[in-house]
Parts: C-alpha cells; structure tokens; sequence
C-alpha cells in the first residue's frame, strides 16, 4: 500500500512537470512570444540575402556614381591597371554590421605594410540609392582617421549611386539584399571583394573580421605578383585560398616543389667547387 502511494506520487509530479513543458512549448498559443525557428531554418528578412561569388567575371567600367566630393565619376577611374581593388558592398547609414565590416577592414590594412592609394584603391560603394555623398563625405574623414596614413586620401573612396547604376554593379559582383519593412533597414550580408587592376573579380573574403595576411595575399594575387616584393611573391606561392575556411593556408605541395627546388639548388652550388677541383686535378695528371 505505501509502495503504491509512493509510485502514485511520483507519476503525479511527473506528469505535472510535463504539463508544464507543454504549456511553454505552446505558449505563443496563448498570447506569448512566437516559438523560435529551427536551426535549419532562415529568418523572413535573411531570404534572398546573401553572395554569389562571380569570380572571374569582368565589372562594367563605365556605370557612373558620386564621390564623397559630389563628382561624377566612373567605376573605370579607380582601375589603374597597375594597382588591384578592394570592393566593399556597404550603406553609410547601416546602424550595426557595416560599421563592423569597415572597422574590421581598417584593423586588417593597418597591419598591411602596403598603403591604400600606392599599392592598391579601396571603394567603400553603398548599395542604398538614397544616400548622398555628404553622408559618404563623413563616413570618410571618419575611417581615414581610423586608418591614421598620411596621404591615402587618393586611395580610399566612398560613393554613392542612384538605384539603376547601383543594382548593375550589387548585381555584377554577386551581391543579394533587400530592404526590411518591419526594421526599416537594409538586409544583407559582409565580404571584401577583391578585383584586379582591370576589374575582374579575383577572391571574396567574406566576414567582418579580415587577417592583414589574407588581405595581402588576395592584392597580390589580384595583381598576379606584380606588387610587393620578391618575397611577397614567394609567400603567394606557399598559399592557397581555402573557402571552407574563409582564409589562405598553407600550399603543402607548393611548399614540397619549392623545398625540392631549393636542395637541388644549394646540391649544385656544393658540387661546383668539387667539379672544378677534380676538373684542375685530370688535367694536372694530363700533363
């Protein structure tokens, strides 16, 4: 009898306890929040969000915008042909993950030992047609400070489109946003694109947290090893861009050929000497 009380009991608690799960789990029935997504499920706003990389792909150089100056000026001007270009798809007024995609971009070149305006250009480009090159004349003076490089100026622009010439370019680079009712704000996504210096898309590093490393090896491969060094060149080649990780990491079969190449080489140094010692001495016995 006292053995079923104890069992009646704690079926009792059990099942109280599982009343209350199930009230929580259905309390947006009853005038609660909205029970969470799933995790294998996107936000409304995030649909249709995103990049599609487009790597390869040649950017129209005559689509026209404003500079932080009011100036018009074409996509073409900032292709030098000698120097590559770092794209970053943004709008000025963005109250949270473009301010993070930029402060990450200036922490990341700080690092470079490379300058904006003498190794490479970067556009800073908003995708909201609404914005006029005041707001970009501010968004500026502000990084550039940030930035803290005497005469980059000339090598860091930011600009603003009307909506034909803006949805061309966001469209030529793989960009995917779109305008959030509810938040009164612009949905998307963060990525550097890295061009060449005749406007091809070369590499997307996407996030809002950039090495100085990756930085510098997407420029140079941009470039094609045209800038830097002869041992920035020779660091390009023991990297590969792995997407997975969103990062350069080291070549293991570039850095085997050119370790090869590197013991042949100091061989035939070393066998040199020993070759023209051997060669006096036949000829010594010869005579």
């Amino acid at each position: 009898m006292k053995l079923t009380r104890m069992l009646f009991k704690n079926v009792s608690i059990a099942s109280f306890l599982a009343c209350g799960v199930t009230f929580l789990a259905n309390a947006d029935e009853l005038g609660g929040r909205p029970a969470p997504l799933p995790a294998q499920e996107k936000p409304q706003q995030l649909e249709g969000v995103g990049i599609d990389e487009k790597l390869g792909a040649q950017l129209d150089m005559d689509l026209q915008f404003k500079d932080e100056d009011g100036n018009v000026v074409t996509l073409g001007q900032f292709f030098s042909g000698k120097h590559p270009v770092i794209i970053s798809p943004v709008y000025f007024s963005c109250p949270g993950l473009c301010n993070f995609h930029l402060n990450g971009l200036v922490d990341g070149l700080k690092s470079v030992d490379w300058s904006a305006g003498n190794q490479f250009q970067v556009l800073a480009i908003s995708f909201d047609p609404r914005e006029t090159p005041d707001v970009a004349k501010k968004k500026k003076e502000n990084y550039l400070k940030v930035y803290n490089r005497q005469g980059t100026e000339s090598g860091w622009h930011f600009l603003t489109g009307n909506e034909e010439n803006v949805k061309k370019l966001m469209s030529s680079i793989g960009f995917r946003y779109k305008w959030n009712e509810k938040d009164e704000e612009w949905s998307h996504t963060s990525a550097a694109i890295v061009a060449s210096p005749k406007g091809i898309l070369s590499r997307y590093i996407p996030g809002i947290m950039f090495q100085g490393r990756d930085l510098k090896l997407a420029l140079n491969e941009a470039s094609e090893g045209k800038i830097g060094t002869f041992m920035d060149a020779l660091v390009l080649y023991c990297f590969h861009y792995d997407p997975r990780q969103s990062q350069y990491t080291l070549a293991a079969v570039n850095v085997m050929k050119l370790g090869g190449g590197l013991t042949v080489l100091i061989l035939g140094l070393w066998l040199i000497p020993v070759w023209r010692r051997g060669r006096k001495e036949n000829e010594k016995v010869r005579s």
